[in-house]
């Protein structure tokens, strides 16, 4: 297994990496609207849903991945009623890409997030 980390996304804010590879396929951790400085982004769930995807694509390039690669994601949702805005941003970030998709709606996400993404990508794909 290798331990994937870049300044390009938020540094982990607890005991865990960013992503973890094992032969071809890296497991990304939940993804958050912090900019790479760790600070939240400003805004409604439109804005952070952009930031959550950015972060994304910086932890799967540092692996050696990219988006075209997933093929399954987990999406946390603060609030359902926002899941067309998400899904609307989730559609154009993946293009005609569709991984297998998993939407549930928490209690709450880490520093008042409204989403968080997690992603299982195949390396070179």
């Amino acid at each position: 297994m290798q331990i994937i980390s870049t300044k390009e996304a938020p540094q982990a804010i607890g005991p865990y990496s960013q992503a973890i590879v094992s032969g071809d396929w890296v497991h990304t951790s939940g993804q958050i609207p912090l900019d790479a400085a760790g600070q939240k982004v400003a805004g409604g769930i439109e804005e952070q849903t952009e930031q959550v995807f950015d972060n994304l694509e910086a932890v799967l390039r540092a692996a050696g991945a990219s988006l075209t690669g997933v093929v399954s994601v987990t999406v946390f949702m603060a609030d359902l009623a926002e899941f067309a805005a998400m899904n609307a941003i989730f559609a154009r970030r993946f293009g005609e890409h569709r991984p297998a998709r998993s939407t549930v709606q928490v209690a709450a996400l880490p520093i008042g997030a409204r989403v968080e993404i997690a992603a299982i990508a195949r390396i070179g794909a």
